[in-house]
């Protein structure tokens, strides 16, 4: 009979060496092969009356203001439902709720009904619709109109709503009445897990893991039929069962988790697939990838992982000349030269409304910068110092580009306030930092060395643990459904156990570890995330069975935590945690390394070893020499000794107060009230300037130089709301606008909204474009473009433009802009800014397209420019 030890219990659920139990659900493992589940998502039994929704043009949250939304409560008639005709932009007159207890019939047919004649005859007078928030869209940019919603089928993700052909509303007789028929609370056998898991795949080939907990030996041999099932027929590795394609992050950080040891050929296959030109592919992303995304550089821990197991002389010198030509590309174009950090989007958090406010546009986001993905950069140096050492190559700008970003991120995003680091500064002119925890980047710094001495402590004993396991960020934002905000992904959960292990926290292995094994057992599969607060894996805007990092996260837990393997240059080492609930024997056979094959065998419970015996023979340091070849023992026995037993910091779920927006008129700073806001902080060039009540300010009028403000709710409990979007209060000095038609002839685009007389396209195969400009006095400026791109939607696709900027001959930096919306060249913003003192008088501006701006399609490179702007911003540097 199998043993019913406890191995872990908290208020939300229970882990037994056989079973979990989380309320009345349970998972049992009835032997390492087979798994029984009782757990149903509540959410399957509980479907709301109550319906919120928007429309949204062209798949932009541009009907009402944030937070204001319309409401319906569904009371079908024979199955159907028909709702009053809803003028776009226009408010309900009343807000109505839903008995409690009171669930909606399966299967309800809702036909939705939206007057959009204002915004047709908006179109027709002046040619744009000006949406509540200022912004405009011209009637040629106009593609369709949409519904978003809280309620499946709906989904508040706007920016896909474009590809969602079900969500467009459609007016067949031209009458300006929109109309769409929904489903609502529709079977669908997704919504439902599996009760039943039995071994099917031929798993004799991989490592076989078998302990005294019959339990971790189930969710072992599941996750290693899900990797079997992960591999695609041309030998590289799936995202998971939703996602067949091969993405650059997943497969990298699954690799360096697990992967690599068990499948190193597909770990190199899926690499080498993420390659094009010779450089690191960066997956499609937010306002059309690199280098707004900029975490490719994890390909590189992955390619280091891969060559630290196989030893592969020719991988090494491929993986090298291919990380060395990206790193230079990004190096160009995506430091900052200021900070030494790097820019771009949180690693693996692509989805900008998920982590990010509202207001952030993709260049705003690219001038972010950001804890994971500033950890990886930094590992990524590390690696090709040692990769350059190896192969008899110059090492020491590598080295000291790596110490330049460790230092910058102690000194630029340790939050000493929260005692651990910050998830990114943002912001325009004057950048600030984010408190929010983020889970991967927590955990990056301390796998990797960044967090050293009292901050390692810090930071695993002050990141924001919850009772189902490590919040992606934490504290959440409001009003954005679970995926990356108010979830737990078991990947990252993965990369803080493993951090914990490695620091010998036992106490935080054991709940960490719990979390991840928890989610696994119920759900019969290694899900791809989960709803923070609920635990469950139903109620995140997307969700996906045998998830390729969460098989390999489950997979780690045995390599990385139990037998502690760290693969180095020339050796195999292990450094076991077992926890003391955890503790009996584990034995892994069949696992190969290099030209070997280990039988380990592991004893006991604790951080150390007391005893080591490799081939019956006792040593004193339990490490495998790279060059052993043929099969071999190693047997470990643990101390005993108890670890670092501080508990994790279990926090309640927490929103952030909701974000506020500003108007500025007459030299007043206003704006609404915030229903969770105690009280709310001014914010001048980045600085606290004061605490109030209120809700205005007057701002001074009368500097020579600009000026930014912005300001953040302060809830009751304690937590920040994300600063507002920069308010730029002009100084008396004048800005130098250069409309571009006169620096050189004017491209017919057919676009709209434009200043002046016209704008210009630029495009690959063109020449350099090089004009003069006049600046009246000496000073610092900052220097932006007004553009459009129209080559690809706001979240997706891998079109963003890219030059570089030099003036007086010398190269400044790259000028980015983004996709702004899929064919809406009038859909005009700025691009980044680029600071540079100007003395008096004439100066050559050069905008080329050099290597290093290639962008990730490679064919298409192409943006309109409207006007650079000018902006003096004081006398000095």
């Amino acid at each position: 009979m199998p043993s019913t030890a406890t191995l872990y219990t908290s208020p939300a659920f229970s882990i037994f060496s056989d079973k979990v139990i989380q309320g009345k659900n349970e998972a049992h493992a009835l032997s390492p092969t087979h798994l029984r589940s009782t757990y149903q998502s509540p959410a399957n039994q509980t479907f709301n009356r109550l319906i919120e929704f928007k429309f949204s043009l062209n798949g932009k949250d541009n009907e009402l203001p944030v937070g204001v939304n319309h409401r319906l409560v569904l009371q079908p008639v024979n199955g159907k439902v028909e709702t009053p005709v809803l003028v776009f932009g226009q408010q309900d007159a009343t807000t109505p709720t839903a008995k409690a207890n009171d669930f909606l019939e399966p299967n309800t047919q809702v036909t939705l009904k939206l007057d959009m004649r204002p915004v047709l005859e908006a179109f027709q007078k002046q040619g744009f619709y000006t949406a509540y928030n200022g912004d405009k869209l011209y009637a040629q940019d106009f593609k369709g109109v949409f519904v978003a919603g809280g309620s499946e089928p709906l989904s508040w993700d706007f920016e896909n709503l474009p590809s969602r052909q079900h969500l467009q509303l459609q007016d067949p007789d031209k009458d300006g009445i929109y109309t769409v028929t929904l489903t609502f609370n529709a079977y669908n056998p997704e919504n439902f897990t599996a009760s039943e898991w039995q071994l099917k795949q031929d798993i004799s080939k991989l490592p076989q893991f078998n302990s005294s907990h019959v339990l971790l030996d189930a969710l072992y041999n599941l996750s290693l039929e899900e990797s079997l099932l992960n591999i695609r027929t041309d030998q590289t590795f799936m995202a998971g069962a939703k996602w067949d394609g091969v993405w650059t992050r997943d497969i990298s950080y699954s690799i360096v988790l697990a992967l690599a040891a068990i499948h190193p050929e597909i770990s190199k296959n899926s690499l080498l697939r993420k390659v094009k030109d010779g450089r690191i592919i960066q997956d499609t992303g937010t306002g059309g990838s690199w280098p707004i995304s900029s975490d490719r550089m994890t390909w590189a821990l992955a390619a280091w992982e891969v060559y630290l197991v196989t030893g592969d002389q020719n991988w090494l010198q491929q993986a090298y000349a291919i990380i060395q030509k990206s790193s230079e590309e990004d190096f160009l174009t995506v430091q900052d030269s200021k900070t030494g950090l790097m820019r771009g989007e949180s690693s693996f958090l692509d989805w900008r409304k998920q982590t990010y406010p509202l207001w952030m546009q993709p260049v705003d986001i690219y001038e972010s910068l950001n804890l994971g993905t500033n950890a990886v950069h930094y590992q990524m140096y590390r690696i090709l110092e040692q990769m350059a050492q190896r192969l008899g190559q110059p090492s020491q700008q590598y080295s000291q580009r790596a110490s330049q970003i460790k230092q910058a991120i102690n000194d630029r995003l340790w939050s000493e306030e929260q005692k651990y680091y910050g998830q990114y500064l943002y912001g325009r002119q004057n950048l600030s930092l984010s408190p929010k925890a983020e889970g991967l980047g927590e955990a990056l710094t301390l796998l990797y060395g960044i967090a050293e001495g009292d901050r390692r402590d810090q930071v695993l004993n002050n990141t924001p643990q919850t009772n189902f396991g490590i919040p992606s960020i934490f504290p959440y934002i409001p009003e954005i459904p679970p995926y990356h905000n108010n979830s737990m992904w078991p990947f990252v959960q993965a990369y803080w156990t493993w951090a914990a292990a490695e620091a010998g926290h036992t106490a935080k292995v054991s709940e960490s570890m719990s979390a991840l094994y928890r989610a696994a057992a119920l759900f019969l599969t290694n899900k791809e995330n989960l709803v923070a607060t609920t635990g469950d894996y139903k109620g995140t805007e997307t969700n996906s069975d045998r998830q390729l990092w969460s098989v390999a996260g489950n997979l780690a837990m045995v390599y990385r935590v139990f037998f502690g393997m760290k693969f180095e240059q020339d050796k195999l080492v292990f450094k076991p945690v077992v926890p003391a609930s955890f503790a009996g024997k584990k034995n892994l056979t069949k696992f190969p390394y290099r030209k070997a094959f280990l039988n380990i065998e592991l004893e006991g419970h604790g951080t150390q070893l007391k005893e080591i015996y490799l081939d019956g023979k006792r040593v004193n340091s339990a490490e495998i020499p790279a060059n052993l070849t043929g099969e071999h023992s190693l047997k470990m026995v643990l101390a005993g000794d108890t670890g670092t037993t501080t508990p994790a910091k279990l926090v309640e779920h927490k929103f952030t107060p909701a974000t506020p927006q500003l108007t500025y008129k007459n030299g007043k700073v206003s704006w609404t009230s915030v229903p969770q806001a105690a009280s709310y902080k001014v914010v001048h060039n980045g600085k606290v300037a004061a605490t109030m009540e209120t809700t205005s300010f007057t701002v001074p009028t009368n500097s020579l130089e600009p000026a930014e403000y912005q300001i953040k709710a302060i809830g009751a409990n304690g937590t920040e709301s994300f600063l507002s979007e920069p308010l730029s209060v002009k100084g008396t000095k004048a800005e130098r606008l250069v409309e571009m038609e006169e620096t050189t002839a004017s491209k017919a685009h057919n676009a709209a909204g434009f200043t002046g007389k016209g704008y210009i396209e630029i495009k690959k195969g063109q020449p350099a474009l090089s004009f003069q400009v006049k600046v009246a006095e000496n000073g610092l400026y900052a220097l932006d473009f007004r553009y459009a791109n129209g080559s690809g939607p706001i979240n997706t696709d891998n079109k963003a433009a890219i030059r570089s900027l030099s003036v007086n001959g010398k190269r400044i930096g790259a000028m980015v802009f983004p996709q702004r919306g899929f064919d809406e060249w009038s859909n005009w913003g700025y691009s980044n800014a680029q600071n540079l003192y100007l003395p008096k008088g004439t100066h050559t501006f050069t905008l080329s397209l050099e290597a290093s701006d290639e962008n990730m399609n490679g064919d298409i490179n192409e943006a309109l420019l409207d006007l650079l702007r000018l902006t003096w911003l004081r006398a000095k540097e």
